[in-house]
């Protein structure tokens, strides 16, 4: 995973490799989940090959079962009802 003798990724790097966003890692580090250090001159995140190696490592023992149990985003049904159906609905009915 090393390339060209480098010891640290950026965000992007690291949650490409991870297979999250990068909001997720921000979400993680301000949560103390997965803390990132910070670059001396620009203050960015960067992560050590190892953290990620080591992150990718623990995700891959989790049983595949329990990754499949998130929930995708809930949906909502609206059932609109105009004037008009309801006028026949009572029309219908006397």
């Amino acid at each position: 995973m090393e390339q060209s003798g480098k010891k640290f990724l950026t965000i992007k790097e690291a949650a490409k490799l991870i297979g999250v966003t990068e909001l997720t890692l921000r979400n993680w580090d301000k949560t103390g989940k997965f803390v990132a250090a910070r670059h001396p001159m620009n203050n960015y995140r960067v992560y050590t090959i190892n953290q990620v190696e080591n992150l990718c490592a623990t995700m891959e023992r989790i049983p595949q079962r329990t990754r499949d149990k998130k929930q995708g985003p809930r949906k909502l049904a609206i059932k609109v009802l105009d004037e008009e159906s309801t006028n026949l609905d009572k029309d219908t009915n006397s």
